[in-house]
């Protein structure tokens, strides 16, 4: 199945022509093949920018520790009045 983000990605690189579409500059069948040709594309390019990203992740890496914070009591006196 497509992923979302590649149909979003492939509508913005094929938006030139649905612009000139709106103009009535091309025919709807131009539009949609050079949609069809985007998807592709646009699947390519995301993927290997994923494949790019991957890379930096931080392998091995142990999730933080949970700290629970807990109330700070001020009554000792020490601290400044206001």
């Amino acid at each position: 199945m497509i992923k979302p983000s590649v149909l979003l990605f492939a509508l913005l690189i094929s938006a030139p022509a649905w612009y000139r579409l709106l103009l009535d500059e091309v025919e709807l069948i131009q539009v949609l093949i050079r949609f069809l040709i985007a998807v592709p594309i646009a699947a390519l390019l995301l993927a290997g920018l994923r494949f790019v990203l991957a890379g930096y992740q931080k392998a091995g890496e142990e999730p933080a520790t949970l700290v629970t914070p807990e109330p700070y009591d001020n009554s000792s006196g020490s601290g400044r009045s206001s």
